[in-house]
């Protein structure tokens, strides 16, 4: 009787144990698509940051230009009139 008892027992065993194992890798699998997902959600997030980066490099160099630019223009109009308004000055003395 106790050999059929421990016999069962080692039955009973092997079967919590298939099942334990079968609850386990549900789990795990559940746990890496889970995993996968996020995964994938963080590379679509990183590119879009990325994205974001080189549109902002972008415009900021496109500030820096037109500010560039103002600047420049800012500075040459004085001297245009400077040297416009010395040219006359000596074609008048020039004149006389």
């Amino acid at each position: 009787m106790d050999s059929r008892f421990s016999e069962l027992n080692s039955r009973l065993d092997k079967v919590v144990s298939l099942d334990v194992y079968t609850i386990q890798t549900t789990h795990v699998e559940q746990r890496l698509a889970q995993l996968q997902g996020d995964i994938q959600l963080c590379a679509t997030e990183r590119e879009q940051l990325e994205d974001r980066f080189a549109d902002y490099q972008r415009d900021e160099a496109k500030r820096l230009e037109t500010e560039r630019q103002a600047r420049l223009y800012q500075l040459i109009v004085p001297v245009v009139i400077c040297l416009v308004s010395s040219v006359i000055a000596i074609w008048a003395v020039v004149a006389k």
